[in-house]
């Protein structure tokens, strides 16, 4: 199956490179992933400059275009190695997301693929990553790979909260998971707020009501997906887990030896709790295996 492409819908896939040593694992992945499903890649690198270097330092903004054309071509010259044409593309903005996400809508990108910075510096990364800015505003799926993971699609984690978001990452999964034989695990976590709800106002016998509403809610987005994948001829497992949502995701991941989770994303309302806290974010700091993100309508 290593030449199976993943799902039918991967024709164009926009590579998001910076040149860095985290975009490497990316830089692998779409060049392979285009291989596979005989798609079109186009590599993008963004020079970041704003009006003020751009009129006292002009030198700064060439010096930037020149390292991102030379490492675009060494990406060309590495597809082309593959037998997948490359498209290598620079642009120049303030705001690095933007020019990635008005590529990939101009050019109708089914897939966009990018590195993530290391997992020093946490709080920082969180705050402003132009990889969870992507995600908030891309207009299609997005394929985070870290440096060194290798995804061959073969333990699949998909996590689900019964929103239409969620619902949409199942189908994904469940696409990936019976075109590649995977094992899937579906994850629906109970965060532990409810378990031990602290309103002093709230009686005994209403914290556990809630607690168990919560649970009976998991339980049936559970087995929802189950059910999917199961009439799809697919293994699965499913999962009810409580305590922090993204804790318990990447810990299964772990335990299950996934090489790839797939998450839902709540689109680009709320941009700031999107960057601040959002489950996927967190998930894809920690995770030590490519995340894909799906976006639903994508």
């Amino acid at each position: 199956m290593a030449d199976t492409c993943p799902t039918q819908r991967f024709e164009k896939i926009l590579l998001s490179t910076d040149g860095s040593e985290f975009s490497e694992g990316a830089v692998r992945e779409a060049i392979r992933l285009a291989k596979k499903c005989s798609g079109r890649l186009s590599a993008l690198s963004v020079v970041e400059t704003n009006p003020e270097i751009a009129t006292l330092a002009p030198q700064v903004i060439e010096k930037a275009g020149k390292a991102a054309r030379e490492h675009l071509a060494a990406v060309q010259k590495s597809a082309e190695s593959e037998s997948v044409e490359c498209d290598c593309i620079v642009r120049e903005g303030e705001e690095p997301y933007r020019s990635v996400c008005d590529e990939a809508a101009k050019s109708k990108c089914s897939m966009i693929v990018m590195g993530r910075r290391g997992r020093t510096g946490l709080k920082k990364l969180m705050m402003g990553s132009v990889t969870a800015r992507v995600i908030g505003h891309s207009p299609c799926s997005v394929l985070v790979v870290p440096r060194a993971a290798r995804p061959e699609y073969k333990n699949i984690v998909v996590a689900t909260d019964g929103s239409r978001f969620s619902q949409a990452a199942a189908a994904e999964a469940v696409e990936v998971a019976k075109r590649y034989g995977s094992a899937l695990t579906a994850v629906s976590v109970v965060p532990a707020e409810f378990l031990t709800p602290t309103d002093i106002e709230l009686t005994m016998n209403q914290q556990e009501l809630i607690a168990q509403q919560q649970m009976q809610v998991a339980e049936k987005n559970a087995k929802a997906v189950k059910d999917l994948a199961q009439q799809a001829g697919v293994s699965v497992r499913a999962f009810v887990l409580t305590g922090r949502p993204s804790d318990a995701i990447i810990q299964t991941a772990q335990e299950q030896k996934a090489d790839l989770i797939v998450l839902g994303s709540h689109g680009r309302t709320g941009v700031e709790r999107l960057l601040m806290g959002s489950v996927a974010e967190r998930v894809i700091v920690l995770s030590t295996c490519a995340v894909l993100v799906v976006k639903t309508g994508a």
